[in-house]
């Protein structure tokens, strides 16, 4: 074990300094030396010209069943396909509710066995192997890491198990970097969060938004997508999208702030706004209004 004796608080994270290997090369970030079939499937997820991805998380059913906003994603995914750039979903709800039309990049889901019911997510088990992940034509795999939790040590063996199939088979993993309940969400936790899940070898990380942002974004060396997290007002959220894209990630995995809208569409529109057009929040949000106006 390494010795914890004499180690100095980290500091110093030159976040005005581009991420050194992608000064010349692939544009995703810590992609540079991978193989062409992972430089392609990332390729689907992130947008060439801005560099980041507009994700829709509709997985949430894997563990809360019928969600509000998500009871019909038959209804839903086809509204707004053409408005996300990537469909983070279970191979259910792939199966059963995702035209298998157009150019939609696809997250998997492929970790799951806890439910609400028992009030412990942190022990899953990889549930879709690398074969169905293959005839899923997804581009990345998305795994929980319950860093802190219970449920560490079975997670981490998780993502180990998934990053190396991904790895033979040139399929990218993203690390979902999920919060105990005995867990603080500070910058403290994520620093260490998201960068245990990229030494292990995930391709992305999905995490939270939180204080000194820029931080985590920096000390991490793959691309950062940000959790929408709970119901937010319209306006907050899109706030909260434009400091996380402003402080370094790589993109927002919205869920309930697009499908428990109102106006759903129009929300995942005004996100793409600032994903992709650089649009403040407030431009985003006049944006929102105006739509829903029209």
């Amino acid at each position: 074990m390494p010795d914890m004796e004499g180690f100095k608080v980290a500091k110093d994270y030159h976040i005005d300094t581009e991420f050194a290997n992608n000064s010349k090369g692939f544009y995703v970030k810590g992609a540079n030396n991978l193989d062409w079939g992972m430089k392609k499937h990332l390729a689907n997820i992130f947008d060439k010209n801005s560099g980041n991805t507009v994700m829709f998380a509709f997985d949430h059913g894997y563990f809360m069943g019928s969600v509000s906003g998500l009871e019909r994603l038959d209804l839903l995914i086809p509204k707004l396909m053409d408005y996300v750039d990537v469909l983070m979903c279970t191979r259910g709800a792939l199966r059963t509710c995702v035209p298998p039309v157009g150019q939609k990049s696809i997250a998997l889901r492929v970790s799951s066995g806890s439910s609400m019911l028992n009030n412990d997510l942190s022990h899953e088990v990889v549930a879709v192997d690398i074969q169905d992940t293959i005839r899923c034509n997804a581009d990345c795999m998305a795994v929980q890491g319950f860093i802190g939790a219970d449920g560490q040590l079975q997670s981490i063996n998780n993502l180990s198990k998934v990053i190396n199939e991904g790895i033979r088979y040139s399929i990218p993993t993203m690390g979902v970097v999920a919060v105990g309940k005995d867990m603080e969400r500070t910058d403290r936790y994520f620093k260490l969060a998201t960068r245990i899940l990229a030494e292990i070898g995930v391709n992305i990380v999905k995490t939270y938004y939180c204080e000194n942002f820029e931080e985590v974004a920096a000390a991490c060396p793959v691309p950062i997508v940000v959790a929408g997290g709970k119901k937010l007002p319209e306006n907050e959220a899109l706030t909260m999208a434009y400091h996380a894209i402003s402080e370094g990630a790589h993109g927002l995995d919205m869920g309930r702030n697009i499908f428990q809208s109102l106006h759903p569409v129009e929300m995942a529109e005004a996100i793409g706004k600032i994903v992709h057009e650089k649009a403040t929040d407030k431009q985003a949000y006049e944006f929102y209004q105006d739509a829903i106006h029209k």
